[in-house]
C-alpha cells in the first residue's frame, strides 16, 4: 500500500459515466477525508454525481484535447485543493474502421484523447503530484493495449503507446514519491459498449466485466500500489500469449470478425462515438 495521506485529493478524468463514475463513488467509500475533482465534458451529469457523492467535490467541464484544458484543470486543482493525492487518467474512446477506411484522421484523433491529452494533463499536474508525494497517478488503457485486433488499430496504438510511457514514467517518476499503475481492461459493459452480444452468450460472458471492478482495480494501481492490473484477470494470459506465440496470436485475432468488436474505457465514449 502506498500512504497517499489521510486527505486523499483525486481527480478523475472521465467522470460523467462509466468507469469513471464508478472510480468516483469508490473513491468517495473509502474511509477518511477524500476530496474529489471530477472532469469530463458533460457538466450537467458532472454537477448531478458530485451532488450525490458524500465527500467534498468539485469538477471541471472540459475537453481534454481542447489546448487551455490542463491549464484550467491544473488551476482549478490549485485553487481549491491545493494538493493532488492521485490523477485517474481515464477518458478516452473508440472509432471502429480499419486503416485502409479510415487512415491517419482516424489514428489522429484517437491518438489527441487516448494519448495526448492524457500526456499534456499529467505533465501539468505532474509538479503537484511530486510537491504532494507519497502520490499516484493510474493510467487507463486496454487490453488492446497488448493484442491487437483487426478494426481497432487507431484505438491499440493509442493504447500501446500510453502503456509503454507509464512503464517509463514509472521508471522515472519512483523517486520523486510518484506511483504510476496501469489498468488494462477487456470488455467492460458501459454505456459506450454495453457488450450484449457478449454477454448473452454462455460462452463469452465471463469475458465482459463490469465498471465497478475496474474502478476497484483503479484502487489496487492507486494507492494499492499495484504496477498494472487486468480486468478481467485471465485476460492477462492473452498479453503473455502474444509475447511467447505471436504468430498463432495473430492467427486467432486474424479473422475477419474479430475486427466487429472494439473495447472502450473511456466515460464519454458515447459521446465520441461517430453515429
Amino acid at each position: 500500500m502506498i500512504p497517499l495521506g489521510s486527505d486523499l485529493v483525486a481527480l478523475v478524468t472521465g467522470a460523467s459515466s462509466g468507469i469513471g463514475e464508478a472510480t468516483a463513488r469508490r473513491l468517495a467509500d473509502e474511509p477518511g477525508h477524500t476530496h474529489l475533482v471530477l472532469v469530463a465534458r458533460r457538466e450537467e451529469r458532472l454537477k448531478a454525481l458530485a451532488a450525490e457523492l458524500a465527500v467534498p467535490t468539485t469538477y471541471v467541464a472540459a475537453d481534454l484535447t481542447d489546448d487551455d484544458a490542463p491549464a484550467r484543470i491544473a488551476d482549478h486543482v490549485s485553487e481549491r485543493h491545493g494538493r493532488l493525492s492521485l490523477l485517474v487518467n481515464n477518458a478516452g474512446a473508440a472509432w471502429r474502421g480499419t486503416f485502409a477506411d479510415e487512415g491517419y484522421a482516424n489514428v489522429r484523433r484517437t491518438m489527441d484523447l487516448n494519448f495526448d491529452a492524457v500526456v499534456r494533463l499529467t505533465e501539468e499536474l505532474l509538479p503537484t503530484l511530486r510537491e504532494s508525494a507519497p502520490s499516484a497517478i493510474v493510467n487507463i488503457a486496454s487490453t488492446a493495449g497488448r493484442v491487437a485486433r483487426g478494426g481497432s488499430g487507431a484505438y491499440s496504438a493509442s493504447k500501446f503507446a500510453l502503456a509503454g510511457w507509464s512503464d517509463a514514467l514509472y521508471a522515472e517518476e519512483r523517486a520523486h514519491g510518484v506511483h504510476v499503475g496501469l489498468v488494462l481492461p477487456g470488455f467492460i459493459a458501459t454505456e459506450g459498449f454495453p457488450a450484449e452480444e457478449l454477454r448473452e452468450r454462455r460462452l463469452t460472458r465471463w469475458m465482459v466485466s463490469t465498471p465497478e471492478r475496474v474502478a476497484e482495480a483503479i484502487f489496487e494501481a492507486g494507492p494499492g500500489g499495484q504496477a498494472e492490473r487486468y480486468v478481467p484477470r485471465p485476460y492477462a494470459l492473452a498479453a503473455a500469449a502474444r509475447v511467447l506465440t505471436p504468430f498463432l496470436v495473430r492467427r486467432a485475432l486474424g479473422g475477419k470478425a474479430a475486427g466487429t468488436l472494439v473495447t472502450k474505457t473511456g466515460a464519454d465514449a458515447a459521446d465520441a462515438e461517430p453515429k
